[in-house]
C-alpha cells in the first residue's frame, strides 16, 4: 500500500515491493506472481487491519464521545490516512483499466459492507429501516471519499471539510441512537408514548359530534 500512496499504480511493480519489504524477488513471485495478485491479498490484509483498528479506537474514546458524532471523527481520520490515499490511488486507475475495474467495484461493496457490519455492531439500538441505513451509509461513504480526494489536495487549509463534517454529526446525532440508549423517538412522536399536541387535538376533533 506504502508503493501505492508513493507511486501510484503505474508505479508501482512487485519488484519495488519486495525491495521495501525486504524479501528477495524470487520469495515474492513465489506467493504472489503478478501484481494484481499482490495487490488483491494487500488489500484483504488491509480491511481487516482497518477495520479492528477501528473498533479497537472507539471502544477507547472516552465514555461521552462514544457515539454517533465520535464514530464519524474515527471515520474521518481513517479517510485522511494514507491507507485511504493507496485506495484513492486505485480507484483512478481503474477508470481506464479494465483488468483492474472489477477488483475495485468488489472493493468498494466490500468497504461498504465492513461498515455497516461495523455500525449495526456499535449502534445495535438503531431502528432505521434498512434499505434506508444501507442508503444513508452509501450516502457517507461517497461524501468521504470526495472528502478525501479534496484533503488529499489542499489538506483542509479552508476548513471546508472540517465544516461539512461538523453538518453531518449535527445531522447524525437526530437520526442515530446513542449506544445503550433510547432511540431516538419516530417522527409524529414526543418520545414519551403519547401523540404531540397538534395530532392529539386533531384526534379530538375528530372525535367530537
Amino acid at each position: 500500500m506504502e508503493c501505492l500512496v508513493d507511486l501510484g499504480w503505474s508505479g508501482t511493480s512487485t519488484t519495488e515491493v519486495a525491495r521495501r519489504a525486504g524479501v528477495s524477488r524470487g520469495a515474492q513471485q513465489h506467493h504472489y506472481p503478478t501484481k494484481m495478485i499482490l495487490v488483491a491479498a494487500a488489500l484483504e490484509h488491509l480491511l481487516e487491519a482497518q477495520r479492528l483498528a477501528y473498533e479497537t479506537a472507539f471502544a477507547v474514546l472516552p465514555k461521552e464521545r462514544r457515539n454517533v458524532t465520535g464514530a464519524l471523527d474515527l471515520l474521518w481520520e481513517v479517510f485522511r490516512g494514507r491507507p485511504a490515499k493507496a485506495l484513492m490511488e486505485l480507484a483512478v486507475a481503474a477508470r481506464t483499466d479494465e483488468e483492474l475495474r472489477p477488483l475495485c467495484v468488489d472493493l468498494n461493496e466490500r468497504i461498504l459492507q465492513t461498515i455497516a457490519e461495523t455500525f449495526e455492531k456499535l449502534f445495535p439500538a438503531n431502528t432505521l429501516p434498512p434499505d434506508f441505513t444501507d442508503t444513508l451509509l452509501r450516502g457517507l461513504f461517497a461524501m468521504f471519499v470526495g472528502l478525501s480526494i479534496q484533503n488529499a489536495l489542499d489538506d483542509d487549509s479552508g476548513g471546508h471539510q472540517a465544516a461539512v463534517l461538523r453538518q453531518v454529526k449535527e445531522i447524525a446525532r437526530l437520526i442515530v441512537p446513542e449506544p445503550g440508549g433510547p432511540a431516538p423517538a419516530a417522527r409524529g412522536d414526543d418520545g414519551d408514548g403519547t401523540a404531540p399536541p397538534q395530532q392529539a387535538s386533531a384526534a379530538s376533533a375528530a372525535d367530537a359530534p
